[in-house]
């Protein structure tokens, strides 16, 4: 396999390896609530974030950029990288796809003093859970039932076969919030990534005041 997807130095045997200590923050939700969008404005509002990027099986969408969005890769490439201890967790999503995190860049960069922040569903979250307890959880969740089915809907990615497995994929993740360490509404999306800097602990303090 060759590309930016293909298993190397920062690709294989690292998810068995005693991780290292440090800054992993999870973000998950049920599809459609935003997530991509969210984490993309945090890292504006945060440029110090180290964003893992995630491999997938499934066909870019229009104006995903590979290595950047994502890294594209075909389903024996997957199994490549599983076989040789690559991802810290993976899944398959919605029944067809799979995605997961490669390991050794994500502990790189918490070994570096980094704060690492996974953009994953909710089987990843799970998994990231038992490999690194150490690592915090944020779920996000739509206003409502309505909301997230619009955004779906509205997005306009989907045929009408995958939108009804993503929303029933969701029904049972929005089940699962209690198992996240926060909860965060994602319905305006600058008060959204407000929060998350501050659950996260990186508002940038106000400097005192010097008396003349």
């Amino acid at each position: 396999m060759t590309g930016p997807g293909a298993p190397g130095p920062l690709y294989r045997g690292s998810a068995g390896a005693e991780p290292p200590c440090g800054g992993i923050t999870v973000i998950s939700g049920p599809t459609a609530v935003g997530k991509g969008t969210v984490v993309s404005a945090l890292r504006l509002r945060c440029p110090d974030l180290w964003v893992s990027v995630s491999a997938t099986t499934r066909a870019p969408r229009p104006m995903e950029r590979e290595g950047i969005d994502y890294h594209f890769v075909s389903n024996e490439d997957f199994d490549d990288l599983i076989e040789h201890d690559g991802l810290l967790e993976w899944a398959t999503v919605h029944g067809t796809d799979r995605y997961g995190t490669p390991a050794r860049p994500v502990d790189a960069a918490v070994a570096a003093g980094r704060h690492v922040i996974l953009e994953i569903d909710l089987q990843g979250a799970r998994q990231v859970r038992a490999r690194r307890p150490e690592a915090r959880s944020i779920f996000l969740a739509p206003p409502s039932w309505e909301v997230l089915v619009e955004r779906l809907v509205g997005r306009g990615t989907e045929t009408p076969e995958q939108r009804t497995r993503r929303l029933a994929t969701a029904r049972m993740e929005l089940a699962a919030a209690s198992e996240f360490d926060h909860l965060v509404v994602n319905e305006d999306l600058g008060a959204t990534v407000e929060s998350l800097v501050d659950l996260l602990g990186l508002a940038t303090p106000t400097p005192a005041k010097v008396n003349p």
